[in-house]
């Protein structure tokens, strides 16, 4: 094989159920969630519905089980022999957030070696247990804020030390500080900017910390009626002078973008809130290269919880940041267009804008 996973080339492969290329590549099947070998007798699956993995290992990651058909392994490890003990150490940790875990202490309830403790988490998980508790105590904070619990109080339920520590560590997870956040935002201004483009009106709204919404409208008006409201209790006022040089220039990047001159956006700063798992959904949707797509299971086994496939749809769907975090880039595992906030006509012109 020239070049083994070259899509057209393994599809042939598959069609003529070659059976000589059989423990060189593997076909995943979105719409039966199994993997298979080129030669497996079972019916072909249409070419939009298949994924091509160079191992066994990568199609299990990918969030495959093998075919009770074909069997493409005998002695296949479903998953991490440590998977049902690292998920107790992380209801331990979630349910008791207000608690410090040294990494020893940690690994002794694991029966782990200090060392090899962390590793084995992050493989099962998909962060450190410093980054799982750090989340923990953001989504325990965020509730009691939330239930109008005084601030310190918060603090101190939620488990951080002092003030100074939380507001060090809460300033990406909250989008704002504690106490900005119990108030449905009241105090923090934020500047917009309108830009006509080739889908239509594109609005980019910025605090002083990043861009916290990028929208897509068929009127300006509108568009400003629909960040007032997603931010009742903000200062919000058009871009004025002192904004402008920093406004414009991302409004400009977005609109070449839209109109086929693709940008790079990974220095651009983002001011969002959103729960621990949707950040971590956003957080891997940006690193979908432009001009590929990937299945809600695709997503969820890349982040290292292929099972949560409807919590995927959900963090797409309450994205507030239209193509800089590309939730347009996620189709069904049939391949056919999910849903769009901003409209499914403009999510094919996006998917073929970016294929082109």
């Amino acid at each position: 094989m020239v070049a083994p996973l070259d899509h057209d080339f393994c599809y042939e492969a598959i069609a003529h159920r070659d059976r000589t290329f059989d423990g060189k590549f593997w076909v995943g099947v979105l719409t039966t969630g199994v993997f298979c070998r080129p030669g497996c007798s079972a019916r072909t699956p249409l070419s939009k519905n298949v994924r091509f993995y160079d191992s066994i290992q990568a199609a299990i990651e990918a969030g495959f089980r093998p075919c009770l058909r074909c069997r493409p392994v005998t002695d296949l490890p479903m998953a991490s022999p440590h998977l049902a003990t690292m998920r107790k150490i992380c209801r331990m940790i979630r349910e008791q957030s207000d608690q410090e875990f040294s990494t020893e202490d940690l690994a002794n309830r694991a029966g782990l070696s200090v060392n090899h403790f962390p590793r084995v988490f992050r493989e099962c998980i998909g962060v450190s247990p410093r980054e799982y508790a750090d989340a923990c105590r953001g989504d325990r904070l965020r509730q009691l804020l939330r239930a109008s619990r005084p601030v310190g109080e918060a603090i101190e339920e939620a488990g951080y030390g002092s003030a100074s520590r939380v507001y060090e560590r809460t300033g990406a997870q909250l989008g704002m500080t504690p106490r900005q956040f119990g108030k449905g935002g009241k105090g923090i201004s934020i500047s917009y900017a309108e830009v006509s483009t080739e889908l239509g009106w594109l609005m980019i709204a910025a605090t002083d910390r990043g861009v916290c919404w990028v929208q897509f409208g068929d009127s300006v008006e509108g568009l400003r009626l629909r960040l007032e409201k997603e931010f009742p209790l903000a200062s919000v006022q058009k871009m004025d002078a002192d904004s402008q040089p920093l406004l414009q220039p991302w409004g400009e990047a977005l609109r070449r973008h839209l109109a086929g001159d693709l940008q790079t956006f990974s220095g651009l700063p983002l001011d969002i809130a959103g729960t621990a798992f949707q950040a971590k959904v956003w957080k891997f949707l940006c690193t979908i290269p432009a001009g590929e797509t990937q299945s809600y299971a695709e997503v969820a086994a890349g982040i290292g919880q292929p099972t949560s496939v409807r919590a995927v749809a959900r963090a797409c769907a309450s994205n507030r940041i239209a193509v800089l975090i590309p939730c347009h880039r996620v189709l069904r595992g049939s391949g056919e267009m999910a849903g769009y906030r901003w409209g499914i006509e403009r999510k094919i012109a996006l998917i073929h804008l970016e294929k082109n």
